[in-house]
């Protein structure tokens, strides 16, 4: 994918089940088969706000990190990596040394640089920055390992 191009929300949808009010990439700017780029505009109106530090609200980084991982799922299911099955989904097994150093305010929009750095089986080693107006808002890592959809 060439590094200037941007993917649409229903691409993104294609790739992975996340949906509104729970998907929070917006686009993705940049991937290759162990990185991606992505972008998400925080919208005014997400309903966490209504609740997390009235008026003066907050980010969650609950949700800033899920925001990371939905990005990590959307380049396992592009098919850059193909050891990824595609009745696979890739969950979430540990987090690491998440380190949050700003506050997201409603309005901003949010950059998250996903990195595989191993791959062992399955499972998907990875590190992350998010960044908001070229600050770093959080640096983290995480492991994610593959597993089967099975029908309901």
């Amino acid at each position: 994918m060439a590094s200037d191009a941007t993917t649409a929300r229903a691409e993104i949808e294609a790739l992975i089940p996340h949906r509104d009010p729970f998907l929070f990439v917006d686009r993705i700017v940049e991937r290759t088969a162990d990185r991606i780029v992505t972008e998400w505009d925080v919208s005014p109106d997400l309903p966490a706000f209504r609740g997390h530090y009235p008026g003066f609200p907050v980010l969650p980084g609950v949700l800033i990190s899920e925001f990371t991982f939905q990005s990590a799922a959307c380049l396992f299911a592009s098919g850059a990596d193909p050891a990824v099955h595609s009745n696979a989904v890739p969950v979430l097994t540990k987090i690491e040394d998440a380190r949050f150093r700003r506050v997201v305010r409603p309005g901003e929009t949010l950059r998250a640089e996903v990195l595989v750095t191993e791959r062992l089986g399955s499972a998907r080693y990875c590190k992350a920055v998010v960044t908001c107006a070229g600050e770093t808002v959080v640096r983290l890592r995480f492991t994610v390992a593959e597993t089967a959809l099975n029908a309901p």
